[in-house]
């Protein structure tokens, strides 16, 4: 089954502003390999981090490369999943081993005993933003169509010095 299916069927598909992936790039070690699972060329994770100088390969469910079906070499997983997938995202992410860090709303994050145990049985880190972000629909314009009522966080794992560290942006 494809799970892709199953959730929104694209409808929670936002793309994030570069101000917001601005804060995890000095968490990432120089020369990484970096996959970006749920990303397109236009992507600002892969244009950032290319910037950067990493090797950056990104993969998304339009091109028919699933997530929960592939695997790619890489020394870093950064990404924005589907809002509506966070949690098996998350799942899948803690079960490969490979370090991580996903953009991704807080509001219901631990709100589930499935998640709260899978939490509680995993070594995490959180990135808390001083501000909200506003993602859009349009690479072409870039501006926000959907400024949230929550607050979004990176949920990181073997990324960040600490368990939480809290990063400023600048909108």
């Amino acid at each position: 089954m494809n799970i892709y299916k199953v959730a929104n069927s694209g409808k929670d598909e936002f793309y994030t502003p570069e101000y917001a992936v601005e804060p995890i790039l000095k968490y990432v070690k120089q020369n990484s390999t970096i996959w970006c699972p749920f990303d397109t060329e236009e992507s600002n994770f892969v244009k950032m981090l290319s910037n950067e100088g990493h090797k950056v390969i990104y993969t998304h469910k339009d091109n028919h490369e699933d997530f929960f079906e592939i695997t790619r070499d890489c020394d870093y997983i950064i990404s924005n999943p589907p809002y509506s997938l966070k949690g098996p995202v998350l799942e899948r992410l803690f079960s490969l081993g490979i370090p991580f860090a996903m953009l991704v709303g807080v509001v219901g994050l631990f709100e589930s005993q499935k998640r709260f145990q899978m939490f509680k049985a995993n070594d995490f880190e959180v990135m808390y933003l001083n501000k909200r972000v506003a993602y859009f629909k349009d690479f072409s314009e870039q501006k926000p169509s959907l400024n949230p009522p929550f607050s979004s966080v990176y949920i990181c794992s073997h990324m960040l010095p600490s368990q939480i560290v809290f990063e400023e942006i600048q909108k």
